[in-house]
């Protein structure tokens, strides 16, 4: 059975992900005031951070369109899966969801289409799409790769983060229960957390370093137990690549992750734009 993955402009990709012939990634747009750009790969972090750093504009995004994704379901390929960004934070979902409904009003090929709520971002797409990849390579069928994936979700995924900024998170809505005295205490550093696809608060302490440190043994604890073998963790980060391999570091030291199946990426536009300056995304699976 032939098939095609779909992700949204959140997954920010890897190097082998790039040479996937079956892959298609729709892009959000991106804007700061009068400046709007895709989030394609022309995205240049360092210009878009240095344009953030710089505008009295609070930073914006608008996910793809539903046709947008309804377009990206084309193609001579029996099984379509669609991961996004989790629906608690973005359109992208409901704009995908819709998007599959457009496409089979308009074709009558029995096409099998499936939108994965990734209840995240970032790296945590990544893992998704190479599982689908993975399962899908092995001769799995459509239903059992959906419920496979859908279980892998929520049960051996998780996404961290470590941000120096939550204004744009903030100034957007996009808190949730973070307490906002926490927040606003300057001195203390966040550990971040996906829960449930919404962003809870997973530890804090007064200086960059412990926090990291902290963060390790967070993950240690989560995969305490686990076979970490063949595990993959991604670590992307915005303009502070010295801090991604430090927090790399800490966790080979810290957890059974395997250096070789650490990744460290640049995140691409959309996660840029609300991690900020010197933000961190830290996924893995277990």
């Amino acid at each position: 059975m032939s098939y095609k993955i779909v992700v949204d402009s959140c997954c920010d990709l890897t190097a082998d992900m790039k040479k996937w012939n079956n892959l298609e990634v729709v892009p959000l747009t991106l804007q700061i005031g009068d400046y709007i750009i895709p989030d394609d790969e022309n995205f240049n972090q360092d210009d878009f951070v240095k344009r953030m750093l710089e505008s009295d504009v609070l930073a914006k995004s608008a996910c793809p369109s539903p046709q947008a994704f309804a377009d990206a379901c084309e193609g001579d390929y029996d099984d379509v899966y669609i991961v996004t960004i989790t629906s608690k934070l973005s359109g992208c979902y409901n704009s995908a969801v819709q998007g599959t409904e457009l496409y089979k009003s308009e074709h009558n090929d029995n096409k099998n289409i499936h939108v994965f709520n990734s209840l995240a971002t970032s790296g945590t797409e990544i893992l998704i799409a190479k599982k689908v990849k993975a399962l899908a390579d092995s001769g799995a069928s459509f239903n059992e790769i959906v419920e496979t994936v859908e279980d892998y979700i929520t049960e051996h995924s998780r996404l961290y983060f470590c941000l120096e900024s939550f204004d744009i998170l903030k100034g957007n809505g996009r808190l949730f229960n973070l307490a906002a005295n926490v927040i606003e205490t300057l001195r203390v550093k966040v550990i971040g957390r996906a829960e449930n696809g919404k962003i809870a608060i997973a530890g804090k302490d007064l200086t960059v370093k412990r926090t990291l440190i902290k963060l390790s043994h967070l993950i240690a604890k989560d995969t305490e137990g686990a076979d970490l073998s063949n595990k993959k963790c991604i670590i992307t980060h915005v303009c502070c690549e010295d801090k991604a391999q430090t927090i790399k570091e800490l966790i080979v030291e810290n957890t059974n992750f395997t250096e070789d199946n650490i990744t460290v990426l640049r995140a691409s536009g959309l996660n840029t734009l609300y991690a900020a300056n010197k933000g961190t995304l830290i996924a893995f699976e277990y």
